[in-house]
């Protein structure tokens, strides 16, 4: 599978900003994997021509025609389009959880409580109670 954007190792990091043009089913499939676990909106290239942005919301890779469902933000209603349809996949919207783990949170927690206590302290002081 060809991949337009250079990046880090498979495997590391978001896929935001990449493309890729699936060349067999394999792939294909693959690639909608990665756009279903993706947090943000992809724009398919549809082989119609048709260019569709939208969020990844639902597949079936086990069906006999496998599809995928995307919510689009020009569109209330949403779209079922079977994997053979698709030209390229490309993640244009922003990764909205990269970079979030559990330590990134933890560290942004702790830093929170600390500048809370310091608050408290700097009241407490200038009403005299310390």
């Amino acid at each position: 599978m060809t991949d337009t954007k250079d990046h880090t190792p498979a495997g590391a990091g978001s896929p935001e900003g990449r493309v890729f043009r699936p060349s067999s089913p394999a792939e294909t499939a693959e690639a909608v994997e990665l756009a279903f676990d993706y947090r943000g909106d992809v724009t398919l290239e549809l082989k119609s021509g048709e260019t569709l942005t939208g969020y990844v919301f639902n597949r079936d890779h086990a069906a006999a025609d496998p599809w995928i469902e995307v919510l689009s933000a020009a569109d209330p209603d949403s779209r079922r389009i079977a994997y053979r349809d698709i030209l390229s996949i490309g993640f244009t919207g922003v990764d909205t959880a990269n970079g979030k783990s559990w330590e990134t949170w933890v560290s942004k927690k702790q830093s929170d409580r600390l500048a809370e206590a310091a608050r408290v302290e700097a009241d407490a002081r200038t009403r005299g109670l310390l």
